[in-house]
């Protein structure tokens, strides 16, 4: 039987296993809370094991520090007692959709994900607060009073500084800023697949600090490029020095050995001459003779590159050997001149194999064999499209939907979307955890619809508050992450009604819902006790662990993220007698969380063979009613875990 906790991971236990794999000798035990046994690694072993690539102490070595690193890295490693509760009110098709949008602290809700979507992330694409003086607020909790807050996460110093809001007044200003992120950079990496990339969006001033972290993080090896993008040609006038025109985005895979750039062309102009499309994707057709070597393509300088391709005239089938019917096509000009082809004929076999090679004939009668030129483009450092430009292409697209003014400096659609091209698959999964106003979901459903794709988007934005002066807030907007779900919903509208014809031949129809899910504390009560911290009158309070304002479906997403499950599969909710019973994904999960749980009920969620079912502890009488209820699902459904709550 297996117990829900109330925390997520413990990271530092999953980092003893790996040390153990390696180092088994280094392992042993200490007295933890309450004189249990508990695991820790013997540094002193661990030094000996590695002696011959020890730094010592204060000995010079390659890296990046700041005041905070240490405390960082032990919160990405320390679990939380923090879920996600759905909010079907902010929901866009709660029920079909495979979207997710998170409000809360992204630090948390990384947290709370990694379990269930690790290394199952494509490509997460970020455009972090800039460490410009601005203001930048990063709560936890949000029903609790600031100064509390404050004082429990450090937010002041004992000089009474604000070490949340990292402005330049702040003496931890760069420290602030890296600590905020290189805990989220740690957490972040192991939802990424093998394959997947990660692109952060960075100006000048913490670009060199933000290159560091991200080498740790990801690896120096796996950093592809610092990539110049041009988003206001015309330069900042306010500057006093330079007018700075341009931002960078770094790109870094999770393992620069496992995956490649796909082969598209994102200059739109050079894109129109790719007019063709097969099962394989985009290209144009051009002459297989070799025209562009001059005298040196001819036939008397290439002998062994002339040679006949069978052609059938009718159907312009090809074949490397003589068919039947099948004419003789040499490297010969409609002008007459003998050339040769580009290819030896073992390569051309090949590329009649991968279907790259196919016959024409013009209204003459002649003809010519042409070979399949696939969409692909050299991706420079320096981007310079007309389409990245913020204000036109970012800016103005947001007023154009949720309103003017109703959102500061937003980045163009066609950015994030070249983005996307580049670095994902049409199933890809995409995260985005400080997404602004959602220009990355937008981007998604609009590639989606380009190339007939299925991406899927994970949204996670803090509750961060409008100015109550702002044109957002008297819009009727009151945070952050009300403007990027209202954008989601407005742009999937336009979307639908721009183009209606594509979206009705579709295969699959287009996801352009999201689940909306909020950060929450657990929804479990802390009722451990010790017996001599206990009078008789307070054991029936503590009988219930679940908090009185929890739904059954609050509970059933907890038991979800707890068992690894994503949240974008499918439930369905039946009645079965008197109970309410959860389906996800068919057979993945069977759950239930009413007061009594009758046999019969049992023996209906076994006819499916759940993997996993799922009850509250309260739900059973006795401790012996639950290990019968165990016994008697075993017996129907041998290979079924049951958990608890």
């Amino acid at each position: 039987m297996n117990k829900i906790t109330n925390t997520t991971p413990n990271l530092t236990e999953k980092n003893i296993d790996k040390i153990a794999e390696l180092f088994p000798q280094v392992v042993t035990e200490l007295e933890g809370d309450g004189g249990a046994p508990t695991r820790a690694i013997d540094f002193d072993l661990l030094r000996q094991a590695l002696s011959d690539s020890l730094v010592e102490g204060a000995d010079e070595r390659y890296r990046l520090d700041w005041p905070g690193k240490r405390a960082s890295l032990l919160k990405a490693n320390t679990p939380i007692a923090k879920t996600l509760r759905p909010d079907r009110a902010s929901s866009v098709e709660f029920d079909t959709t495979e979207n997710v949008f998170i409000e809360g602290d992204n630090f948390e809700a990384l947290k709370i994900l990694q379990e269930s979507y690790l290394g199952k992330v494509k490509m997460i694409y970020i455009d972090p607060p800039y460490n410009s003086g601005g203001a930048m607020i990063y709560n936890n909790d949000f029903s609790q009073n600031q100064e509390k807050f404050d004082e429990e996460i450090g937010a002041v110093t004992e000089d009474g500084v604000r070490m949340f809001r990292n402005t330049d007044s702040n003496a931890r200003f760069h420290s602030d800023w890296l600590s905020m992120m290189y805990e989220r950079l740690i957490i972040s990496r192991d939802l990424l697949s093998e394959d997947g990339f990660v692109v952060l969006a960075i100006d000048h001033n913490e670009l060199h600090n933000l290159i560091s972290i991200c080498d740790e993080a990801f690896g120096e090896v796996n950093r592809l490029g610092i990539i110049t993008i041009v988003h206001k040609p015309e330069g900042r006038n306010q500057e006093k020095f330079f007018g700075t025109s341009n931002e960078f985005a770094l790109f870094y895979a999770k393992n620069r050995d496992e995956t490649d750039f796909n082969k598209v062309i994102l200059d739109s102009e050079l894109a129109k001459k790719f007019d063709c499309t097969d099962e394989k994707g985009k290209y144009r057709l051009q002459n297989f003779i070799r025209l562009t070597d001059g005298k040196l393509a001819l036939r008397e300088v290439r002998p062994k590159f002339w040679y006949p391709i069978f052609v059938d005239p009718n159907s312009l089938e090809i074949s490397v050997s003589e068919q039947p019917g099948f004419e003789e096509v040499y490297p010969i000009t409609k002008a007459g001149v003998e050339m040769s082809w580009k290819t030896l004929p073992n390569t051309l076999e090949q590329s009649l194999l991968d279907k790259n090679i196919v016959a024409d004939k013009d209204e003459e009668g002649f003809i010519s064999i042409q070979e399949k030129i696939r969409e692909t483009q050299v991706i420079k450092s320096h981007w310079v499209r007309k389409e990245y430009n913020a204000i036109q292409y970012g800016t103005k697209v947001v007023n154009s939907l949720i309103g003017d003014g109703t959102f500061d400096f937003p980045k163009s659609i066609h950015l994030i979307e070249d983005i996307l091209k580049l670095t994902t698959d049409k199933n890809a999964l995409v995260l985005d955890f400080f997404p602004g106003s959602a220009t990355t979901a937008h981007a998604v459903m609009n590639l989606n619809v380009e190339d007939d794709g299925n991406r899927r988007f994970i949204m996670v934005q803090l509750q961060e508050l409008v100015a109550e002066d702002s044109k957002a807030h008297a819009a009727g907007y009151k945070n952050i992450a009300q403007i990027s779900r209202e954008r989601i919903r407005r742009a999937a509208e336009k979307i639908k009604a721009d183009y209606a014809e594509e979206l009705a031949n579709r295969a699959t129809p287009l996801d352009t819902g999201f689940r909306a899910y909020t950060v929450a504390d657990t929804a479990f009560l802390d009722v451990e006790r010790h017996p001599s911290e206990l009078e008789q009158g307070q054991l029936l309070e503590l009988a219930n662990n679940i908090k009185n304002d929890r739904t059954p479906e609050d509970l059933l997403t907890q038991v979800m993220l707890e068992l690894g499950l994503t949240l974008d599969l499918p439930i369905e909710t039946k009645v079965v007698g008197a109970n309410t019973v959860f389906y996800v994904a068919y057979n993945a999960l069977v759950a239930c969380f009413d007061e009594a749980i009758p046999t019969t009920l049992i023996d209906e969620m076994a006819k499916c063979q759940p993997l996993q079912v799922a009850f509250k502890d309260g739900s059973f009488g006795s401790d012996d009613a639950l290990i019968n209820a165990e016994t008697h699902l075993k017996r129907l459904s041998p290979d079924t875990i049951l958990s608890v709550i």
